[in-house]
């Protein structure tokens, strides 16, 4: 059976966190709570469903109230945590900002979708200046709708006219990625810049 051709990529999406900038959700309160404290809170308050909220869209004055309801101390920690949010970004992937550049450089067009909370996005150009490089920036929390749901999919696919089966889509997490596959799009797992440069190549974007 002759072999299908996959058609030659014209546009690259990167997902922001841990793949062009980093995040650790320890730092905004390290100067209060050890790692193993912080670990202990967010277990105790589910912090991750608390931020997948904020992604979602939920202000975050509501997020905090929510955290408070079960103990008002979760709720004084968020409400920190959200005003020292700057510290929780780490700054640029090594060797990302590279691949963007040469990605740019070779008329790639490029594009980001995040989860990540409206009310703290604007820290991450600041933290890693080739968010600042891409055309556009699709933000879950403006969109409320938070990836791997399918919509936000197809929010990205219409406002920026992309045909999926010539668009990669990068991220760390392989339900997004998994998700991404389903509608079409070439979607890569990111371990780290060379692996991903390596992929890229293969897909006959940048050169080896």
């Amino acid at each position: 059976m002759p072999q299908t051709e996959i058609p030659q990529p014209t546009t690259v999406v990167f997902d922001l966190g841990n793949v062009l900038i980093g995040w650790d959700q320890a730092l905004p309160l390290a100067d209060r709570m050890s790692r193993e404290e912080w670990n202990a809170f967010a277990a105790e308050a589910d912090f991750a469903a608390l931020n997948s909220a904020s992604d979602s869209g939920v202000p975050v004055a509501e997020v905090v109230a929510r955290a408070a309801e079960t103990d008002p101390r979760h709720g004084e920690i968020v409400s920190l945590y959200y005003e020292n949010f700057a510290k929780s970004l780490t700054g640029p992937i090594d060797g990302m900002a590279e691949v963007v550049a040469e990605l740019k450089e070779s008329g790639t067009r490029l594009l980001g979708l995040s989860n990540w909370a409206a009310e703290t996005f604007h820290h991450a150009p600041a933290a890693a200046p080739a968010i600042s490089e891409l055309e556009d920036v699709v933000v879950s929390g403006r969109e409320k709708l938070i990836k791997p749901d399918p919509a936000i999919f197809h929010v990205l696919a219409d406002r920026f006219g992309l045909d999926p089966a010539r668009t990669v889509f990068v991220d760390d997490l392989p339900a997004n990625i998994e998700a991404a596959n389903r509608l079409g799009f070439l979607g890569l797992v990111f371990t780290d810049a060379e692996s991903l440069r390596q992929d890229l190549v293969r897909l006959g974007l940048l050169d080896d």
